[in-house]
């Protein structure tokens, strides 16, 4: 991570704004301060992403939050056709200055923007989305992008990719775990039985998630649900006991495909 964040701070120079790609699901852990450094004299384009997985009036405090002088925050869902066009809209708009110098000059601006965030935010499926084919490798899991390299959207509009950067150390533990839920941490680095049980601890605080997905009331004890759901799945080893590694894997895969409703793990007017 170290080493990508001195890529881009080496190469932020030659970009007119920066596209940040944030989880709607955790936008202020999805905020490396880190990053922020080398890109705060750059126009930015705050994406979003994966709206369509938490409560759009949350989203909208985003938004507003997220919206400033020199920024601009969108929602989006990547995957949908067509969604990203607003990025390049929201693009030219903010690059309005060099754009209108350039036509002075009888020149038409090409506006140069890096893509930023944290690895399995959506990065490259939204640069495949703004060229309308694949151009970049996409995958549901964290690191695919191992390089940066440029993508050319149209004659006037040229994004460069970057690897997922997440802070060099997280030392504040609910960020950590806010990454670890939404799949930003690789899961290989992860105890997944563990992070189920804080999963399950912090959705039971929030609301009916469980119920909606399993169809059981929450307890007073996240290890008594993860069990109650692997009876309820019938997830059983051998001597009747419950296959908990299975369990764990099938609720956080639950959480991130959003088969247990929208959800938001942080609300703006908290941070």
């Amino acid at each position: 991570m170290t080493k990508s964040l001195r890529e881009i701070d080496d190469k932020i120079k030659l970009v007119d704004a920066v596209v940040y790609v944030l989880d709607s699901r955790a936008p202020f852990s999805c905020i490396n301060p880190s990053l922020n450094k080398a890109i705060i004299d750059k126009p930015i384009v705050y994406a979003l992403n994966k709206a369509d997985t938490v409560p759009d009036k949350e989203l909208s405090g985003w938004v507003d939050k997220l919206t400033g002088k020199n920024t601009v925050a969108v929602k989006l869902n990547s995957t949908a056709s067509n969604s990203a066009q607003i990025i390049a809209s929201k693009l030219r708009l903010l690059c309005a200055d060099k754009i209108e110098k350039k036509k002075a000059r009888g020149i038409n601006a090409v506006i140069r923007a890096m893509v930023v965030g944290v690895p399995n935010s959506g990065k490259s499926t939204l640069i495949n989305n703004l060229c309308g084919r694949a151009k970049t490798a996409t995958g549901n899991k964290a690191g695919v992008t191992r390089g940066q390299q440029w993508v050319k959207i149209d004659n006037y509009l040229e994004v460069l990719d970057t690897p997922g950067t997440l802070y060099p150390k997280l030392a504040d533990q609910t960020i950590a775990l806010n990454l670890a839920f939404i799949g930003s941490i690789r899961d290989e680095v992860v105890d997944t039985y563990e992070l189920s049980l804080e999963l399950i601890n912090r959705l039971n605080r929030m609301g009916n998630a469980f119920t909606v997905r399993y169809g059981i009331c929450p307890s007073d004890s996240p290890l008594k649900d993860l069990c109650a759901i692997a009876a309820k799945r019938g997830y059983i080893l051998k001597g009747n006991e419950y296959d908990l590694a299975r369990t764990s894997a099938a609720v956080i895969d639950d959480f991130r495909k959003g088969r247990m409703g929208k959800i938001i793990l942080e609300k703006s007017n908290e941070h």
